[in-house]
């Protein structure tokens, strides 16, 4: 199971962080301060962390120095908004930077872009009768193998790690393709329903009107 370290001072962002994170599947420790964090890193290794900047005794850029020789990939979740901040936060050596207000929605997108980037995505996922070899890039129903295209497989792994959350259309489109979403484009509804069609997801598969898109398991 993917572990990630939450670092936030805020109790009440910590635990709606915590709590998405845990109802997607992954294992999480919070804690409050830089200190604490710096202390547990000692003995512990994490897959992910998920850093405030401004934390009480030990603040985000000089944990950021801790961490770094390390090699577990930080996400700075900050109010500072600036670009200098912004700039500052990238350069010290994070794999990104998400300001404060943020959708839940896009921190589980982000967190997926950057654990794929180092390779330590969970690599067997499964959806009611749905089997999905993330590795070998193979996916099956009721023990028969689905064909789907690499942005066919993409999009529902995507889908499939952000369960029962809404996804906007241009953070899937930037995600899966990699490039700037036009509004004009119709490229990911195509897709989805593809997907709803041979993956048999109709009712799961749901539209969030003038949104996106949600897939959507009651069980969770």
């Amino acid at each position: 199971m993917i572990k990630i370290l939450v670092v936030e001072d805020e109790k009440a962002i910590s635990d709606l962080i915590v709590f998405n994170l845990k109802r997607n599947g992954y294992q999480c420790t919070a804690l409050y301060d830089g200190k604490s964090a710096a202390d547990l890193l000692e003995d512990n290794t994490f897959d992910l962390i998920l850093l405030d900047i401004m934390l009480p005794e030990i603040n985000g850029y000089e944990l950021m120095e801790y961490i770094r020789p390390m090699g577990i990939p930080v996400i700075f979740i900050t109010a500072k908004a600036s670009l200098d901040d912004r700039i500052k936060g990238l350069t010290s050596g994070a794999e990104d930077y998400l300001v404060k207000p943020f959708e839940i929605a896009e921190l589980l997108a982000r967190i997926h872009i950057v654990l794929r980037r180092y390779n330590k995505t969970e690599n067997q996922l499964i959806f009611k009768d749905i089997e999905v070899d993330v590795e070998n890039r193979l996916l099956t129903k009721a023990g028969n193998e689905v064909k789907l295209t690499p942005k066919e497989f993409d999009l529902f792994v995507l889908l499939l790690r952000n369960i029962n959350m809404t996804l906007f259309k241009d953070r899937i489109f930037e995600s899966i393709w990699e490039t700037e979403w036009q509004p004009e484009s119709r490229t990911v509804d195509l897709h989805i329903q593809r997907l709803r069609k041979k993956l048999g997801l109709k009712d799961e598969l749901k539209t969030i009107y003038n949104t996106g898109y949600r897939l959507t398991d009651s069980n969770k």
